[in-house]
């Protein structure tokens, strides 16, 4: 059985969950009030989704150029990210999330990723 529906061709729909009061982010626990992230608009968790990938992927080249060469292409329902890019590309940031190698963006945690 497929996993995936593929809604836009060459983009990845990444699934995101909020985390909470008191929830654990990484190591550290955060109250709402502590260090979440206030984001605006998609395009800025599309940005800091972008940012925790490079800056914490120095040592995998792969998911650092995987995630730079993506581009924003929505943001739906408050909680889904749509990327689009190559598709070896994409592939690479489904196998560093099914790795746990591939960091959210700060204030969320991924739930699951699939084709767009």
């Amino acid at each position: 059985m497929e996993s995936f529906l593929q809604i836009a061709p060459h983009s990845l729909a990444i699934v995101l969950s909020r985390v909470g009061a008191g929830e654990a982010v990484g190591a550290a626990r955060v109250s709402e009030s502590d260090e979440l992230p206030r984001h605006h608009t998609g395009y800025e968790i599309f940005a800091d989704f972008k940012a925790e990938n490079t800056q914490q992927h120095v040592w995998n080249q792969r998911i650092t150029e995987a995630v730079s060469e993506t581009f924003f292409l929505g943001w739906i329902d408050e909680h889904v990210l749509l990327i689009q890019g190559k598709e070896d590309h994409l592939e690479v940031l489904r196998e560093g999330w099914m790795r746990r190698s591939l960091n959210p963006p700060r204030g969320f945690t991924i739930k699951y990723l699939g084709k767009a």
